[in-house]
Order: structure tokens, then sequence, then C-alpha cells
């Protein structure tokens, strides 16, 4: 096989032994004639030609058509098998609001608290909070309070929840 480019700088076919457009050009490689490191094949002398030869004459009409790739159809994806597929994203789950609720009695939440409390046949911390839109800690307050007046009773006690209901005659 010929180098690229002779020690004349002019550019060559590889390997057909006639000299190409003749046409002085600067090597590109900076070393001309060097070995090849693997056997030449057509399609490798086509590659270097592109990559090496600088000169104005093209000869990428030697080389074969670029095969133009169909778009693909649009097929169903499938289920198994390997292929890449887009990972599955975790979904944020269920969000509850946050809600604001009060923490000081208004005048006409206290006169709910005085006159609806004491007819719910359950009283616990969680109820007042949810029925009167208040906070925790006040509706603590709130049932101690009710209590010292004596219109609730406590039914069961524990460290972490209070079970009252209302105070019958019995």
């Amino acid at each position: 096989m010929q180098p690229l480019k002779g020690k004349d700088g002019v550019c060559h076919k590889a390997g057909d032994g006639e000299a190409g457009s003749g046409d002085r050009v600067p090597s590109v490689m900076g070393v001309v004639g060097m070995p090849p490191l693997f056997p030449p094949t057509p399609s490798s002398r086509r590659l270097s030609l592109a990559l090496v030869c600088a000169c104005p004459s093209s000869h990428a009409a030697n080389m074969a058509p670029k095969k133009k790739e169909a778009p693909p159809a649009s097929k169903p994806a499938k289920s198994g098998g390997g292929g890449k597929q887009k990972k599955k994203k975790w979904s944020k789950g269920k969000q509850k609001e946050k809600v604001n609720n009060m923490v000081l009695f208004d005048q006409a939440t206290y006169d709910k608290l005085l006159s609806e409390v004491p007819k719910f046949k359950l009283v616990t911390p969680s109820v007042l909070s949810d029925r009167l839109r208040i906070t925790g800690s006040l509706a603590r307050k709130a049932i101690k309070e009710l209590m010292a007046k004596g219109t609730i009773r406590l039914v069961a006690a524990h460290a972490n929840q209070q079970i009252y209901t209302r105070a019958t005659n019995t």
C-alpha cells in the first residue's frame, strides 16, 4: 500500500498506485508515510482519506452513498424483554392540606365551646381541634375548663389520650 502523501507532498489515492489530483497540500498528520496499525480494508482506506487528505479534490465520490435510516414505525411498547424503557417516577402521594387552627379563642368560638361541646357524646382533644378549628394544646385547656365546670366527665385516661363524654345526672 502506498502512503497517502508522497515525500513530495502530493496527494495520492491509497493502494491503486495512480496519482490523484496532484495538488500540493501540507500534510495533516505531521508524519508522512506512516505504516497503518491494522491491515487496510477498502472502507478503512476511504476513512483514512477523509481524515488525512486535505486536498481540494473530493474523494467522497469514491465512497458508497450513506444509507438513510427509515424512521421506526410506531409499534406498541413491549412489556417484557430488553430495550431501554423510561424509568418509573415515584408519585409524591396524597398530601393533606395544612390547617390553620386558632391558637386563642375568639368570642364566637368560646361561646360555641360552652354551648355545643357539653352535648357531644365523645369529647377528645382531637375532636375539639377538628370541629372548633383550634390547636390541640388549646383543646386540652378547654377540656380542663369544662371538667372544672362539671359539664363533661372523664371516661378513660391514658398518658397519650383522654376520653370524655357529656355529664349526665346519674
